[in-house]
């Protein structure tokens, strides 16, 4: 049985996240919630503050991951990001918007390929 989209979600992040971590990224928050929507995973890479969206696919049937951050998704994470940094008093910080895309079956051997500076 498939597991549910909520727990390829979680695991597709922590994949993600451990990745991440072992590059040397900070975790800042997850799943950042707000009037204007949301986004994935936010860290500190150095100097910067980064804006991360993840996305899964098992196959490249429908083309890959990161192809699903289109225009709208793009507009939506840097509102959503405007609206961290100001909350934040972030505003002298340097930030980047990453793309994190994991392919394969949700298991730990899934390849995962880091974009940044995707948008």
């Amino acid at each position: 049985m498939p597991l549910p989209n909520h727990e390829k979600g979680a695991f597709g992040q922590k994949l993600a996240e451990d990745y991440l971590t072992a590059e040397g990224h900070v975790i800042l928050a997850r799943n950042f919630r707000c009037p204007l929507g949301e986004i994935d995973l936010i860290s500190r890479d150095q100097e910067y503050i980064v804006f991360i969206e993840i996305k899964y696919r098992r196959t490249l049937a429908r083309g890959y991951p990161r192809e699903a951050v289109g225009p709208g998704k793009r507009r939506t994470i840097s509102r959503v990001a405007q609206y961290y940094i100001v909350r934040c008093g972030l505003e002298n910080q340097d930030y980047r918007f990453d793309v994190v895309e994991i392919l394969g079956e949700m298991n730990p051997h899934a390849q995962i390929t880091h974009i940044e500076n995707a948008f």
